[in-house]
């Protein structure tokens, strides 16, 4: 019986052993890089894609537990990279290094879809477990709460 995900509002099979972290699915099966290997262990957050919407870190997370669910990437985020939160990060300056950016932008994303008049501390909550090595903390709650802004008022 083959298994399949929908990854980015497209249909694959899982076509590799069960136990294989769906970051290497993405990267290397389906050469969509965009997602990072940071940690290898699920801390740093630089592996964040989302799972039928919910952040996930990709890195820890065997290819069988998605099995039927949507996932979306960076790639999927928005066909054009003009997501708000895509257009903040430009707007703030936030990347320097850029290695984080796909998964801090993913993160985000998730939160401000529950979430879209977010404090200055429920940012903070939001963004912890995914680190910056650049350090560029305060540009990121800044630009996700630029784009909370733009999409608070387009849901009004």
């Amino acid at each position: 019986m083959s298994t399949s995900i929908i990854i980015n509002q497209k249909n694959y099979p899982i076509d590799v052993p069960d136990d294989m972290p769906l970051l290497w699915f993405l990267r290397d099966k389906l050469e969509l890089t965009g997602t990072k290997f940071g940690c290898g262990m699920g801390l740093c957050g630089a592996c964040t894609i989302h799972v039928d919407g919910q952040a996930t870190r990709s890195c820890v997370l065997p290819v069988s537990a998605v099995a039927g669910k949507s996932i979306t990437t960076i790639e999927g985020l928005s066909a054009k990279g003009d997501h708000p939160l895509q257009k903040a990060w430009l707007d703030n300056k936030v990347p320097q290094c850029g290695y984080c950016q796909a998964g801090q932008i993913m993160n985000a994303a998730s939160f401000l879809a529950t979430n879209n008049k977010p404090s200055s501390d429920e940012i903070d909550n939001a963004m912890q477990g995914n680190i910056c090595r650049c350090g560029t903390y305060q540009r990121i709650k800044q630009a996700v709460s630029d784009a909370a802004e733009v999409m608070y008022k387009e849901v009004k």
